[in-house]
C-alpha cells in the first residue's frame, strides 16, 4: 500500500552561534541553507533561560541584514570597524538541550558528528563532539564554589560515545511504528491537518496552503517515546517555547549499519539498540526494577534489512524485527560492599501480587502487543542456591499475572539454561513461525546481568528471524541461514559490536563470553582475553561505577542541585530518586487482578502504540506541504545534487561490506553469502586477528568517515593474512577446522609463498611464460573470426531471418551505430567540452590557465555571499 504521507524534515540542520555582551543569536538553517530561524537568548539573567523565538522563515539575503544590524548596532562607536559588536563563537548541529545546576543556564551544542547508517535515505547521524557554553554574562555571573564539581560530574557523561540522532527518522520508534505512522487513512490526515492549523504554533507555516491544489502533500511528524530519548530533561524547560525543528531528540545504545552484496545486490543489514532512560545507570547499582516497573538495563535492539536499490519507504522493500533485553521485574539487589566477584542475590520487598512485575508487562503490552515471550537465561540448577532465587520469583510473578489474561494473550515463559542446552543450537535454524506482515509481541530476554549470556541468545535469535526476513524479501528460497557463511558472518560481527557496546555502558566491560564460546569453537588465545575482561569488569564496578552513577543520575535531571539541600555527592544512596514511592504517596494503587491498562488489552494483540484512536492521534503534528517543499523532500535530503561530492567518500562504499570483508579472493570460489565456507576459506574472522577489541568498537567500519577501501589486491593479501592467524588459532581447539602445518619464522621465503599465491593458482597459467604455438593458432583463428564477422553487410541478415525456428535470434540494441565487441562509435564530444578536458589534465601537470574577467567576478562574488 503506497504511503499517503512522508516524514517531516527538520529545517534546522546547521547552527551558528553568534554572541554580544548582552544576548546570544542561535542562527539554525537546513542543509542547502535556503530557509533559516533565529533564536535570542538573553545574557543579563544570572540564573533563568529567557529565550524568545521570532517564529519566522528567513531567506538567506533576510539572515544576511539581520546580522548586519546587529553588528552595527552592538559596536561600542557609531562607525568603527575595528572592533565587531557581533561575534562568531561556535558552529554546530544541532542543540544536546539546557542544563541548570547552581549558577546560571549552559548550551550544549553538537559540533561534530558522523553518519553511521541510511534508512530509507534517512541518514542516522552519531554525536562525535559537543560544546557546552555558559550563557549569562560575567558581568551578571554568580559564583558557587561547587559549580565547577557539578560541571565535572555532568560532562563525565561522554556525549561523543553512542549517542545517537536523525533530523528526519525518530529513533525512539521502531520502523513497523513509524511506517504505520505514514499509511494512515487519507481522512484522518485531513482532520489532522485542520486541527493542527487552528492549534499552530508558527504563524507563517500555514501560508499557501489553500492555493496548492491538489499538488499537496501531508507532512508527518510523531512525538517521541520519551523512555529513550535522554535529553528529554535538557529540551524540557524550551519544548513549549521554540519551534519544534530546535528540538533534536538523542538516544544512547548501538547503531551499527552492514551491506549484504547477493550477486551484485545491495541488502543493508542494520541494528540499532535504544537504551531506556528510566532506572538507568550501572551495573551493581541498577538492578530489578523501581515502583514504576521500569527495569535496569532495559535496551530495545531492532534489526533492519531493506532493499538499498530503492532507498524510500513508498517503494522498497522492508523489514523489522524488534526484541529487549532488561533486568529480572523484581526489587532485587546485590551488596557490592562485600568485594566477592558474585555478591548476593537479595529480595529487597516482597511483592506477592506482582505489583512491579504488572507495571512492566503491561507497559510492554502497550508499546508491542501480545504474545510477551519471556525467555529467562537464569540459572535453575546450582549447587549453592544464587540466581535460582530470581526465577523462582520470576515464575511465581508471571504465574499470578497469567491468572488474569485471557488465555490467547498470556505472557509465554520459557527458561533456557544456555550451559545445558548451547551443544544444540546448531539445530536451531528456521523454528520460528513468521505471523504476517506486522510483528505482535516480543522477545523479552534476560539473565542475572544481561550481558554476556543476553547478547549470545539475541543472536541466535535475531539469526532465526534474519532467514525469515531474507525469505520474505525474496532473496533466499527458504527461511534457513546456515552458521559459517559470509551472511550470518556478518550478522554476528555486528552482534559482536553491538554486545560490546552494551556491556561497556552498563557493565564497564566488553562481552566476557561470545557467540563462539558458547558454540564451543572459540580459539584458546580467547581464554586469556575473557580473563582481561573479566578483571576490567570487576574494577570498574568496584572503583567507578559510583560516579558513573551520579553522572548518569545527574544527567536525566533525576537529581537537581538546590541551594540549601544535600549534594549529590553527599547522598548515601539514590535509592529514593529512583522510587518516588518513597518520597510520597502515589494515586489509587492498580489492582490486584485487573492489572493491565483497559484500552490495551481491547486492541490485542496489536501494540495499543499503533492502533489509530483520537488519544494515538493527538502525538502527532501532520501539516500539508506542497509537492516539492524541501520539509519532504527525502531524494534531495539523500543525493543533495546542489553540493560537490566525491564518489569514494560516499557513506556505502565505506560500510562493511560481505563482498569485501567476508567473502574469500580465491578465483571461482562462489560468490554468494549463503554458501557455507570452509573456516580456511573465509576472508575474514569474526573475532580476527585484534589484539585490541576496544579499538575495534571505536573505529567501526560502519563509520561513514572511514579512509576509502584499499584496492582489491591489498584486501585480498590483508584478509588472507588474518584469516591464516586464525587457522593456526582455532586449529587445536576447533574440531571442524583443518589442521594447519606451522611454518618456520624465520624462513621467509616459506612465509611469503603461503601469504601470497602464485600466479599460477590464481589465473590457471603462469602470465611470464610465452604462448604455445596451439594457443597462439587458436587466438588467431578467433580474431579472424571476428574480423570477418565484422565485415559484413546488412544484407547477410536476410540469411538469419530464414534461420529455423528452434534458434534464438538475439538484436543488439545500442545507441552506437557500430557497437559489437571489438569496437564502438565514441560518442561526439562539443568543443567547449574538449577545452575543458584539457584544462583539467594541464591542471594537473601544474599548467594552470589565466583567469578571466568573468571567473574573477564570479569568485569575488562567492567570497562576498560566503564570508562577509
Amino acid at each position: 500500500m503506497p504511503a499517503a504521507a512522508a516524514p517531516i524534515i527538520s529545517s534546522v540542520q546547521k547552527l551558528v552561534l553568534y554572541e554580544t555582551r548582552a544576548r546570544y543569536f542561535l542562527v539554525g538553517s537546513n542543509h542547502a541553507e535556503t530557509k533559516y530561524r533565529v533564536l535570542k537568548i538573553d545574557r543579563t539573567e544570572p540564573k533563568d533561560l529567557v529565550i524568545i523565538d521570532d517564529r519566522h522563515v528567513y531567506t538567506q539575503q533576510e539572515v544576511r541584514e539581520l546580522l548586519g544590524r546587529l553588528d552595527l548596532g552592538n559596536r561600542t562607536k557609531m562607525g568603527q570597524k575595528g572592533s565587531s559588536g557581533l561575534f562568531r563563537a561556535v558552529s554546530a548541529f544541532g542543540v544536546v538541550g539546557f542544563v541548570r545546576f547552581l549558577e546560571g543556564y549552559y548550551i550544549v551544542l553538537i559540533t561534530k558528528r558522523r553518519k553511521m547508517a541510511d534508512i530509507g535515505g534517512h541518514a542516522v547521524y552519531k554525536i562525535e563532539d559537543t560544546n557546552m557554553i555558559y550563557i549569562p554574562n560575567d558581568s551578571v555571573r554568580i559564583s558557587h564554589p561547587d559549580e565547577a564539581r557539578y560541571l565535572r560530574i555532568f560532562q563525565n557523561v561522554d556525549l561523543s560515545s553512542n549517542f545517537y540522532f536523525s533530523y528526519s527518522y525518530d529513533l525512539s520508534h521502531s520502523l513497523q511504528y513509524n511506517l504505520t505512522v505514514l499509511r494512515m487513512p487519507l481522512e484522518m490526515l485531513k482532520s489532522e491537518t485542520t486541527q493542527t492549523r487552528q492549534e499552530s504554533f508558527d504563524i507563517f507555516e500555514d501560508e499557501g496552503l489553500i492555493t496548492q491544489g491538489g499538488n499537496g502533500v501531508f507532512g508527518i511528524s510523531s512525538e517521541p517515546y520519551m523512555k529513550y530519548v535522554w535529553n528529554g530533561e535538557l529540551l524540557d524547560i524550551i519544548k513549549n517555547t521554540v519551534h519544534r525543528d530546535w528540538l533534536l531528540y538523542i538516544i544512547h545504545g548501538f547503531c551499527g549499519q552492514s551491506k549484504l552484496l547477493i550477486y551484485g545486490r545491495p541488502v543493508y543489514v542494520t541494528l540499532i539498540a535504544r537504551r531506556s532512560s528510566k532506572f538507568a545507570g550501572t551495573r551493581f547499582l541498577k538492578r530489578g526494577a523501581n515502583c514504576e516497573g521500569d527495569v535496569a538495563n532495559e535496551v530495545e535492539t531492532e534489526q533492519m534489512l531493506c532493499d538499498a536499490s530503492v532507498m524510500s519507504f513508498t517503494a522498497g522493500s522492508y523489514s523489522s524485527y524488534v526484541q529487549v533485553r532488561g533486568s529480572v521485574p523484581l526489587y532485587w539487589s546485590q551488596d557490592i560492599s562485600t568485594m566477592m566477584p558474585k555478591p548476593p542475590i537479595t529480595l529487597d520487598q516482597a511483592d506477592p501480587f506482582a505489583h512491579v512485575a504488572a507495571l512492566h508487562f503491561d507497559q510492554m503490552l502497550q508499546r508491542f502487543g501480545s504474545p510477551i515471550i519471556v525467555l529467562n537465561l537464569v540459572k535453575e540448577r546450582e549447587k549453592r542456591k544464587h540466581e535460582r532465587i530470581l526465577s523462582e520469583e520470576l515464575v511465581a510473578a508471571v504465574t499470578y499475572l497469567n491468572q488474569f489474561l485471557p488465555p490467547e494473550h498470556t505472557i509465554i515463559y520459557i527458561p533456557w539454561d544456555m550451559a545445558k542446552y548451547t551443544k544444540r543450537w546448531n539445530e536451531l535454524g528456521g523454528c520460528v513461525i513468521p505471523t504476517g506482515r506486522l510483528q505482535t509481541g516480543v522477545l523479552r530476554t534476560n539473565c542475572v546481568d544481561c550481558l554476556d549470556r543476553t547478547n549470545t541468545a539475541q543472536f541466535m535469535v535475531g539469526k532465526c528471524a534474519l532467514a525469515y526476513q531474507l525469505y520474505s524479501l525474496g532473496l533466499i528460497d527458504k527461511p534457513n541461514l546456515q552458521f559459517d557463511t559470509d551472511a550470518v558472518r556478518l550478522f554476528e560481527e555486528l552482534y559482536e559490536d553491538h554486545g560490546d557496546t552494551l556491556s561497556l555502558q552498563y557493565g564497564g566491560s566488553q562481552l566476557v563470553h561470545r557467540v563462539k564460546t558458547y558454540r564451543k569453537i572459540a580459539p584458546w588465545t580467547q581464554h586469556s582475553k575473557d580473563i582481561m575482561q573479566t578483571l576490567s569488569r570487576y574494577y570498574s564496578n568496584a572503583f567507578s561505577d559510583a560516579d558513573r552513577q551520579d553522572s548518569i543520575n545527574l544527567f536525566l535531571g533525576v537529581f537537581h542541585p538546590t541551594e540549601g539541600k544535600p549534594h549529590l555527592w553527599e547522598l548515601p544512596t539514590d535509592f529514593y530518586l529512583h522510587h518516588k514511592n518513597t518520597m510520597r504517596l502515589l494515586p489509587t494503587r492498580r489492582s490486584y487482578t485487573y492489572w493491565w491498562t483497559p484500552e490495551v488489552i481491547k486492541h490485542l494483540p496489536l501494540p495499543y502504540d499503533e492502533v489509530i484512536c483520537a488519544a494515538n492521534l493527538k502525538k502527532l503534528v501532520v501539516k500539508k506541504f506542497h509537492k516539492y517543499e524541501e520539509e519532504i523532500d527525502i531524494h534531495n535530503e539523500f543525493f543533495r545534487p546542489y553540493e560537490l561530492s566525491s564518489f569514494d567518500d560516499t557513506f556505502c562504499l565505506a560500510m562493511t561490506s560481505s563482498a569485501r570483508d567476508f567473502m574469500p579472493k580465491t578465483v571461482g570460489i562462489d560468490p554468494s553469502p549463503f554458501t557455507v565456507r570452509k573456516p580456511d576459506e573465509t576472508g575474514k574472522s569474526v573475532l580476527g586477528n585484534k589484539n585490541n577489541r576496544e579499538e575495534a568498537v571505536l573505529q567501526r567500519k560502519t563509520a561513514a568517515s572511514a579512509p576509502p577501501p584499499p584496492s582489491e589486491e591489498a584486501v585480498s593479501s590483508s584478509s588472507e593474512d588474518d584469516s591464516g592467524t586464525d587457522r593456526e588459532e582455532e586449529g587445536s581447539v576447533s574440531q571442524r577446522s583443518t589442521p594447519v602445518k606451522m611454518t618456520d619464522l624465520g624462513d621467509s621465503a616459506k612465509v611469503t609463498e603461503n601469504v601470497v599465491q602464485p600466479m599460477k593458482e590464481v589465473y590457471g597459467i603462469n602470465l611470464s611464460d610465452g604462448l604455445s604455438e596451439e594457443d597462439l593458432s587458436i587466438y588467431l583463428r578467433f580474431v579472424q573470426l571476428g574480423q570477418s564477422q565484422h565485415k559484413q553487410d546488412k544484407s547477410s541478415q536476410q540469411f538469419c531471418s530464414r534461420c529455423p525456428d528452434g534458434v534464438i535470434k538475439l538484436t543488439p540494441i545500442s545507441a552506437f551505430s557500430q557497437d559489437n565487441i571489438y569496437e564502438v562509435q565514441p560518442p561526439k564530444v562539443d568543443r567547449k567540452s574538449t577545452e575543458i578536458f584539457h584544462a583539467h589534465i594541464q591542471a594537473s601537470q601544474g599548467i594552470m590557465q589565466p583567469l578571466g574577467k568573468e571567473d574573477t567576478s564570479m569568485y569575488r562574488e562567492y567570497i562576498r555571499n560566503r564570508y562577509l
